[in-house]
């Protein structure tokens, strides 16, 4: 099944509980906008490369559109456009003023330079920028980009358009970037999975956590929920899974993170070194956090998997198929558009710090950040105990509504 499919067949699910009709279905579904470039550099070895580039703009009912940009070997079509459409119902969970949009260019970062990977960024820019904007569709780092990535995207649009920073965010603190972003979506995940496990009635200390991706989010995610008590007994990324049964010294994981020339995993020696892909048969474990890639957890897994609750800090990890089995087994799924949600609500408040030209402390980006990630949970759970749903139906039938009302207001339906 296709990454839209998924996507579709999620939504059509709370659509059901709405009693939405099957031509509004479609005019909700269908996206905007969709942009396919060619991007093409002068690799530093002279010799010309050819790159795919994405934009598909989804919906701008509530909003300027919000996306990332993803800069990843498995970008196409079909995965931004069901990215696209996750944007849309995710910024109406958390309640933000945006509609949903997401880039990208199918490319594998690590093969290319920095300066490559600029005159990439430079070149995509080019191919772009009169449909992006701070009034119309605000871009953000995801997968395979960073803040340098933004200020360099940032730089290049304004030779066109002049000094906005709006125009993208997740920008370097420096060059009017918000004080922490790239802790936000990490930080998201923490907070709502040390919210939920204690509405389920669970203990901190006695829930035993495994994470599935050790990059920006997991490691921010692991950083939080060690601090709040939980026993993180593994972690995985690309080098395989590391595990240790009373739980991993998460700070000294972070620093041999930052040691390692890569950023990776790879030779740390104080946990027992399992395959990548054993971390999701590991037993006995009572939270797992996919927080990788997508369509990580399948109908050929599911069963495998021990945990009682799994927190979506990637998106789309859970394939329908074994949505549906773990739902059976009584597994408490945290979907993706409200637990990974913290990205674009601290994206959000960057975007009106940039309108205002005024800054916020770290203190305040942090307590406006939980505050609305507990009120967008508050809504789910309440809307999930309502109408006897999942926690995912519940957060789509949420997301679709405000979409849905917001289309019906402006005459559109």
């Amino acid at each position: 099944m296709k990454a839209f499919e998924a996507t579709r067949l999620f939504f059509n699910q709370a659509a059901d509980q709405l009693d939405i009709s099957e031509e509004l279905r479609e005019a909700l579904l269908m996206p905007d906008r969709e942009v396919q470039v060619q991007v093409t550099i002068r690799l530093d070895s002279g010799k010309l490369a050819n790159f795919v580039g994405f934009r598909v703009q989804h919906d701008h009912s509530r909003g300027p559109m919000k996306g990332g940009l993803r800069y990843h070997t498995e970008v196409d079509l079909d995965e931004t456009r069901a990215l696209a459409s996750l944007m849309t119902w995710k910024t109406a969970v958390v309640n933000l003023p945006y509609g949903g949009a997401k880039g990208g260019i199918g490319v594998d970062p690590n093969d290319l330079s920095r300066s490559e990977i600029e005159r990439l960024t430079r070149a995509f820019v080019d191919q772009i920028h009169d449909i992006v904007g701070p009034d119309t569709d605000i871009p953000a780092p995801d997968m395979g980009t960073d803040h340098q990535v933004m200020s360099w995207f940032r730089n290049q649009w304004e030779k066109y358009h002049g000094f906005h920073p709006a125009v993208i965010t997740g920008k370097p603190v420096e060059e009017y970037g918000a004080k922490g972003r790239e802790e936000a979506t990490g930080r998201g995940v923490g907070t709502l999975t040390n919210k939920l496990i204690r509405r389920l009635g669970m203990a901190s200390e006695k829930t035993r956590v495994a994470i599935q991706g050790f990059g920006n989010v997991g490691s921010h995610a692991a950083k939080f929920l060690h601090e709040a008590q939980f026993p993180i007994v593994a972690v995985s990324d690309v080098t395989g899974t590391y595990y240790h049964q009373d739980g991993l010294n998460i700070p000294e994981l972070l620093r041999h993170k930052i040691a390692h020339p890569k950023g990776l995993l790879e030779g740390f020696e104080h946990a027992e070194h399992l395959p990548l892909e054993a971390l999701l048969k590991l037993d006995k474990l009572d939270v797992l956090i996919p927080a990788a890639l997508g369509g990580v957890i399948t109908t050929e897994n599911a069963g495998s998997i021990s945990a009682k609750v799994i927190i979506e800090a990637a998106n789309g990890p859970v394939h329908p198929g074994a949505d549906e089995m773990l739902h059976q087994k009584g597994v408490t799924i945290l979907p993706d558009i409200l637990a990974n949600a913290g990205g674009v609500t601290v994206s959000y408040f960057e975007w009106v710090q940039n309108r205002q030209h005024y800054r916020w402390s770290l203190d305040r980006v942090r307590q406006e950040l939980d505050h609305t990630m507990n009120q967008a949970f508050e809504d789910v759970w309440q809307m999930a105990s309502q109408h006897n749903v999942s926690l995912r139906t519940a957060a789509y039938m949420i997301g679709i509504a405000r979409v849905k009302r917001a289309t019906e207001l402006a005459g559109l339906a």
